[in-house]
């Protein structure tokens, strides 16, 4: 694709720390995004989630003209007529007792390792500075110091030290690690259902059970950041309700946002949140009135418009359809609901020379660790958008096939 000017603009005057493909958005509608060239493209990736319920949702934007036009934001300096209920909204959904809202993911995981913290300190009593928060490998909660400190991937902490102690990191979907790694001293386990960034990899069945009644029978927290597998991604509500799993502590974000803003919480049980007194933690902006406008339309979405039980189906079609593709440079595929990973052959084709020809067809997408192909649309995709998507990455397989072919030929 040729260089044009917003792309030169971006490369001239913004950090370098995205590698976009290049395509230019100018806007969206539903499960489409359209470039500067008027070109439509059907957006398998919702920003990791964020754009679940389809770009301008016309209800979501009603709700966010409605209440930009009366309060924006206060700070929590005031109590407001919005905060209130969308928090008791969204424990009594989540059956959680109480919610501190934020506004990206990472401040909510960031909220959640302070309560960890504090709640070892005060309420199971942990020598002061001692408490430590167990991990796992693969693990992605966000970019801040304190959380890359705990990541396995090296060049996410490749210059930015010295961390911060007290994480302790285990295998992924190994629940004897976690029962041979507590300690007195531990606070927390901090795991995502599914690992999204990681790419997207499903641990066997009864892996969380088995973690909840691990840290139940040890005094441990579980905290589960469904981050991006929460609200109906999964065809759940929540991902770890796939094993009724209760956590003592849950993140939200992405889609807690309609699309539109970034909000997020951290919602817990009442003796773990109340280790918070005022002053001890704070956000300008988060739980703004506008915010929780937002935040409130994008829940009575996603429950009265049916999208979990429709994220259900729709993930269980898309899976069954991508696993029907028979081309050689298919690794496996993988996910829950409609969030599926599709891992390739790299010796044969690289992920990303993968997504730009898929963009060339009509597809937008992103590899994660260089070698999985994340399809996650918004969960307003119906049975013929798939077909579509479908027919159109089958035809990228084709092509990268017929050309490895032509280079055996000519060798």
């Amino acid at each position: 694709m040729i260089m044009n000017h917003f792309i030169e603009q971006e490369q001239q005057y913004c950090a370098h720390n995205y590698s976009p493909l290049p395509v230019v958005l100018t806007h969206g509608k539903g499960v489409y995004v359209w470039d500067d060239q008027d070109k439509r493209y059907m957006d398998m990736m919702s920003a990791y989630s964020a754009v679940s319920f389809g770009h301008s949702n016309p209800r979501i934007l009603k709700a966010l003209q409605t209440q930009a036009e009366k309060l924006g934001v206060v700070s929590r300096a005031f109590y407001t007529d919005q905060l209130g209920r969308f928090v008791a909204h969204t424990c009594k959904l989540t059956g959680m007792d109480m919610g501190l809202p934020m506004n990206t993911g990472a401040e909510a995981v960031e909220t959640a390792l302070k309560a960890a913290r504090k709640w070892a300190y005060t309420i199971k009593g942990v020598e002061e500075n001692k408490a430590e928060i167990i991990v796992c490998d693969g693990n992605f909660h966000g970019r801040t110091i304190s959380i890359i400190a705990f990541s396995s991937e090296d060049q996410y902490r490749d210059g930015y030290g010295p961390f911060p102690p007290g994480f302790v990191r285990i295998p992924y979907a190994n629940s004897q690690a976690l029962l041979q790694t507590i300690t007195p001293n531990t606070a927390a386990f901090l795991v995502e259902p599914i690992q999204g960034e990681g790419g997207i990899l499903v641990p066997p069945k009864g892996y969380l059970e088995n973690c909840a009644e691990i840290c139940r029978s040890n005094n441990v927290l579980l905290f589960c950041d469904e981050i991006q597998t929460g609200l109906g991604r999964t065809g759940m509500l929540l991902a770890s309700q796939h094993e009724n799993v209760q956590p003592d502590g849950l993140m939200l974000g992405k889609a807690l946002g309609g699309g539109l803003l970034p909000v997020s919480m951290f919602l817990a049980r009442k003796d773990v949140m109340e280790v918070f007194k005022p002053g001890d933690h704070g956000s300008t902006f988060g739980g703004s009135p506008l915010a929780a406008a937002v935040g409130m339309e994008a829940l009575n979405v996603l429950v009265e418009d049916g999208l979990i039980p429709h994220a259900a189906e729709m993930g269980e079609y898309l899976l069954q359809e991508l696993q029907r593709i028979d081309s050689p440079l298919i690794i496996s595929v993988r996910g829950k609901g409609l969030l599926t990973g599709l891992e390739i052959d790299t010796a044969q084709v690289s992920a990303r020379d993968f997504c730009l020809a898929l963009a060339e067809n009509g597809i937008l997408s992103k590899e994660t660790h260089e070698t999985v192909i994340r399809f996650a649309p918004p969960l307003i995709i119906t049975r013929q958008q798939i077909d579509w998507a479908i027919e159109q990455i089958t035809k990228t397989f084709d092509q990268f096939e017929y050309s490895t072919r032509r280079k055996v030929v000519k060798a």
